[in-house]
């Protein structure tokens, strides 16, 4: 179950998770904080396993219909044992959103591609950085179904 991370901003756990999905730069980091605690509409929620901070997921909900993540982590030596695929799908359960976005770089697109995303190239946005959108569409059918 994920829980609010807004209120612990301040913990080196959460500041060190979220500097995992930010330019590797301390004013990069900064300002992430920054807009978490600053901005209503921006949440900061993580995932616990016996007590310790495993992983981050920070999204922006645009009304009912499009939630954006700007930042989803995980610590180094739980990668790959799908926490960031189970924050993901509680994201969705909690809001059920049309669409999902997120934008990333070469590093993370197989793991949106790999949860369900259908990615789409951004081109170099930076120079020498390929940029990609990443959507993941409400299946119309298993809405009807529900």
């Amino acid at each position: 179950m994920l829980i609010q991370l807004k209120s612990r901003i301040q913990e080196p756990e959460v500041q060190e998770l979220l500097s995992y999905s930010v330019f590797p730069d301390p004013d990069h980091l900064n300002r992430a904080l920054q807009q978490y605690v600053n901005k209503d509409e921006l949440h900061l929620d993580g995932y616990e396993d016996e007590g310790q901070l495993i992983g981050l997921i920070g999204y922006e909900s645009t009304g009912t219909s499009e939630i954006t993540i700007h930042h989803i982590a995980v610590l180094p030596e739980n990668r790959f044992k799908n926490y960031g695929r189970g924050m993901i799908s509680q994201v969705l359960a909690k809001y059920n959103p049309d669409r999902l976005i997120a934008e990333t770089d070469v590093e993370a697109v197989e793991f949106y591609r790999n949860t369900g995303f259908v990615v789409y190239s951004l081109g170099e946005l930076y120079p020498g950085v390929e940029r990609f959108r990443c959507v993941l569409e409400k299946d119309e059918e298993q809405d009807e179904d529900k």
